[in-house]
């Protein structure tokens, strides 16, 4: 196997698919990017931790064909640390060792046999099946929606992303029971319905790769329990999560008694200010509502308390209320607007953020008990 490529596309697409990778893994191979020639000018990276499998395509020279694995974070570190030009890539037949050469740097890393590699699953891509939806609504909705996920960890529904996709608008959901996070998109869409519901990690490695893809658009295939989001050059392969998702449309009240409205980029630096001495193990903040005033205020036994004060639109009786601040923050941090919406019951109620005159993206919070 040998191949010579430059070391800008090489790296872009050693980041495209190295977040596939699993370094923790029973098996060392995930830990392993699958490197194989095409044809005579096209190499494919291959990576994937059996949930998540990332494909890419980068042009080269290819000299001789061939394939093999390399270690994900040693070749990402050489190939990070080489000059800007040209790179050789030349690995005997009879052993896993392949050089490395780019100007007056040499290196010889050792891999895992291609043939050790989990083999991709072979998926029938239908036209039929597919959706084409534009690049930019997609990324956005994702950032404004998939926060809001449990961890990944708890491999539970809760850790998927609702994502509903009809001819003009995409909707995408997700809660992890303590908050709820709800976005419309305007889209063009020519082709199928899906109302799907896919792994948070998924649709956040996508937005890390997003940056790589040239096209305005990508296509979106499901096929039974798997799902494929593909560009040109990028190819994400996933499983789709199944079950009943919890109704959130239910959950979002239609109206708020009290509604206070703030200025967004006020109230996270007052948030952010404020946080300075919270309580790590609660994450609590206090927030006391009244004629148009809004006191923030956290502390921590043993270490000392902080306290502001902003002017805000409030017209209604005092409420007093706590939050896990790092909730308001991601919250408040997604969205588009200067002006937020925060729709208020009572001190134990569910809260309602938005933008201010704007309905398209809603952050539900439960607030948390204050004691004595």
């Amino acid at each position: 196997m040998e191949f010579v490529v430059k070391k800008e596309d090489l790296f872009n697409g050693i980041k495209i698919v190295e977040r596939a990778t699993a370094m923790k893994g029973l098996q060392p191979v995930l830990a392993n990017i699958l490197i194989e020639t095409i044809n005579n000018k096209t190499l494919k990276l291959s990576a994937t931790d059996l949930d998540l499998t990332v494909i890419t395509t980068i042009q080269a020279q290819i000299e001789k064909e061939g394939k093999i694995t390399l270690p994900s974070k040693t070749l990402s570190e050489i190939v990070t640390r080489l000059s800007e030009g040209l790179i050789s890539f030349s690995k005997t037949t009879d052993t896993n060792t392949v050089e490395i050469k780019s100007k007056n740097s040499k290196f010889e890393i050792i891999g895992i046999s291609a043939n050790e590699f989990p083999s991709i699953p072979e998926i029938e891509i239908k036209e039929e099946n597919s959706v084409e939806i534009e690049i930019k609504p997609f990324t956005k909705a994702i950032k404004q929606a998939g926060f809001s996920a449990a961890g990944y960890e708890t491999n539970n529904l809760l850790s998927g992303v609702v994502c509903d996709i009809s001819q003009n608008t995409l909707e995408m959901a997700s809660t992890d029971g303590n908050r709820l996070c709800r976005v419309r998109e305007k889209i063009e869409n020519s082709g199928k319905t899906s109302n799907l519901i896919i792994p948070s990690k998924t649709l956040q490695e996508f937005i890390k790769m997003s940056s790589f893809i040239e096209e305005d658009k990508i296509k979106i295939y499901t096929d039974k329990t798997k799902l494929i989001i593909k560009s040109e050059d990028i190819t994400i392969i996933s499983r789709i999560m199944e079950g009943q998702y919890p109704k959130y449309n239910q959950l979002i009240p239609q109206e708020s008694p009290k509604e206070a409205i703030i200025k967004i980029g006020q109230l996270i630096a007052a948030i952010e200010r404020v946080a300075i001495m919270v309580n790590e193990k609660t994450s609590i903040i206090k927030m006391e509502f009244s004629s148009n005033k809004l006191v923030l205020k956290a502390d921590t036994p043993d270490a000392g308390a902080s306290e502001e004060e902003i002017d805000i639109d409030y017209k209604f009786e005092e409420l007093n209320i706590a939050f896990n601040y790092r909730y308001l923050l991601e919250c408040l941090k997604n969205m588009e607007t200067e002006e937020v919406k925060i729709g208020l019951n009572s001190s134990l109620s569910a809260t309602v953020l938005k933008p201010n005159n704007e309905d398209d993206y809603i952050c539900l919070i439960m607030p948390v008990q204050i004691r004595g």
